[in-house]
């Protein structure tokens, strides 16, 4: 038995199923909890945005629009939901920062962003280099990875160019591998 699509629990749940709501909620609570970790780098406020996305999810009458997915458009409440906060409380919203690309060499494929995970059994040299990345890699390779989102999906919900996100994507891979492989002084 096929399990139902996303969007189809979406107006299940509109329609008063609340199982439907615990579905989708079951189905994306972890990835979207760890991206708003990751990003926002504090517990705290990835909890307060987290519950404010659903919050917002829960309120919302509008779907996805276009070729949007579920996924996608949750993942874009949460990100701006992030950005909400940041100036609610004139926090610098680091994801508007420019980056110069061309600076950081030429980008490796050989590797997909799960493989880099697993790359490290230690969690605190990954969180030390996922933080080492600029604002807009890190936003790129933790959709990718706790969004599970397309390139194509991440450039809607970022309002990026495709080759941009392409880019920042290649070179968060190139980053993260070399960090991960250099040696851990003893």
């Amino acid at each position: 038995m096929d399990s139902p699509s996303d969007e189809a629990l979406l107006s299940r749940y509109r329609s008063g199923d609340g199982a439907a709501f615990e579905a989708l909620y079951a189905r994306h609570r972890q990835g979207l909890y760890r991206f708003l970790v990751s990003l926002s780098n504090k517990a705290e406020l990835a909890e307060e945005v987290f519950q404010d996305t659903w919050l917002s999810l829960i309120r919302s009458t509008s779907e996805p629009q276009g070729r949007a997915s579920f996924r996608t458009w949750l993942f874009k409440i949460a990100r701006n939901r992030l950005i909400d906060h940041w100036r609610r409380h004139g926090i610098h919203n680091p994801l508007h920062d420019s980056y110069d690309e061309q600076l950081h060499g030429q980008p490796d494929d050989s590797a997909g962003p799960e493989q880099l995970l697993s790359l490290s059994r230690d969690q605190a040299r990954l969180d030390t280099a996922l933080q080492s990345l600029p604002e807009d890699q890190r936003e790129v390779f933790l959709l990718r990875l706790h969004g599970d989102l397309e390139v194509p999906q991440i450039a809607a919900l970022t309002g990026a160019p495709l080759e941009t996100v392409k880019s920042r994507l290649r070179y968060a891979q190139q980053k993260l591998r070399r960090l991960l492989a250099e040696e851990v002084p003893a």
